[in-house]
């Protein structure tokens, strides 16, 4: 009896946020036929992009609140509204997610009185099932029903809600539009340091090299100590290009990863690091098993960028990182135990990492609350 009133506690609860909905968006009818007198009569128009944004937001918290009864979220795929009138006009008329959401509307103001005059039901069918099995010692009928009339408004809102196959197609596109323009500026700015590196590095010391060399020939017959001297200076000045030619490499693709794997890769760059870095591992003992190379080279750049960040800007002298191997690619959580507050836009390295991990289709979750500590989560598909 205890876990049946606990269940149709929370579907009461489910019902009574449905209901607050369904009296708000019979208000919302207003805004709605002034949205779509004001548009026919074209001098409004402005108002119909504004009034599908704030549909999307309606239609959001109705999803959130579905999510928290069945444990499912209910993804978005809205196209973005920016530009001018005319774009955004373009844009709410064509998108099959406003459709999806009017579709969603209209059940609501269809079963809402149903969901309206079950909410006091909860009460009752506590007094009526009290009565039923304490003294008829039979098993609570009233209270099941609340239950799964929860559960049914759940599965209409997610299946009225959950985006066509042409919006999840069209969401995807974008985000991928979006991702291959992250991946083309990252790989822009690579070249643009590699070229950098090579210009003012190496090239500078291999000019130099090769002038040295040319005056130790013309200085050979005739003062032989003064060319050795010149070509003792032009071994260190090899010695030197060769040093900024691994910088360069090990910028593209660092060789510690192909010598001792990813695991043994990060270990280096916590020793490194100036840190006190603890490294755990989960499902990545085996030297054999290797993630693809270009999803190592991210997370060790991943790691490396946020011990970094760790070093310079939180304060503290521990942080920790763990990789562990999940069944649908791999995950790299970093954390620092400083002073927090990272943020995006000061040129922390956090938007290089998330173009780079966007480029392989991956997931980046930065939590920095003022006071610490900074995690960064860190999520890459592949296959094993």
């Amino acid at each position: 009896m205890w876990k049946t009133t606990r269940q149709a506690s929370r579907a009461t609860a489910h019902l009574a946020l449905t209901a607050a909905m369904a009296f708000g968006l019979y208000l919302f009818i207003t805004v709605l036929i002034i949205a779509a007198v004001g548009t026919l009569a074209v001098v409004g128009a402005w108002m119909l992009p504004e009034t599908a944004l704030l549909v999307r937001r309606i239609a959001g918290v109705r999803r959130r609140q579905v999510a928290a009864w069945t444990g499912r979220e209910i993804p978005e795929a809205y196209s973005p509204v920016t530009g001018p009138l005319r774009q955004r006009l373009r844009t709410v008329t064509r998108d099959p997610n406003a459709y999806t959401d009017l579709r969603w509307l209209g059940a609501q103001y269809l079963y809402s009185p149903l969901v309206l005059l079950a909410v006091p039901l909860w009460p009752l069918g506590l007094v009526i099932d009290g009565i039923w099995c304490g003294a008829l010692r039979r098993k609570a009928f009233v209270l099941p029903l609340i239950t799964r009339l929860a559960d049914r408004e759940a599965r209409w809102s997610e299946a009225l809600l959950s985006p066509s196959p042409e919006a999840r197609l069209a969401a995807r596109v974008a985000e991928l539009t979006q991702t291959r323009a992250g991946a083309i500026a990252a790989h822009g700015a690579e070249l643009r340091r590699i070229e950098r590196d090579l210009h003012d590095g190496t090239q500078a010391r291999l000019v130099a090299l090769s002038m040295r060399i040319g005056l130790a020939k013309r200085a050979y017959e005739h003062d032989p100590e003064t060319a050795r001297q010149m070509l003792d200076d032009a071994q260190d000045l090899t010695e030197e290009a060769l040093t900024e030619l691994r910088h360069v490499v090990r910028g593209i693709h660092p060789p510690i990863l192909t010598d001792r794997g990813l695991v043994g890769a990060v270990r280096a760059l916590a020793a490194g690091s100036g840190l006190q870095v603890t490294v755990r591992v989960d499902g990545l003992d085996d030297p054999a098993l290797r993630a693809p190379a270009a999803v190592e080279a991210a997370a060790y750049f991943v790691v490396a960028e946020a011990l970094t960040n760790a070093a310079k800007h939180s304060g503290s002298p521990r942080a920790s990182v763990h990789l562990t191997r999940l069944s649908r690619g791999l995950d790299v959580v970093i954390r620092d135990e400083g002073s927090g507050g990272a943020d995006e836009s000061g040129g922390t390295g956090l938007t290089g990492i998330r173009r780079r991990v966007a480029a392989l289709d991956g997931t980046v979750t930065v939590t920095s609350p003022v006071g610490g500590p900074t995690l960064i989560a860190v999520e890459l598909p592949c296959v094993w």
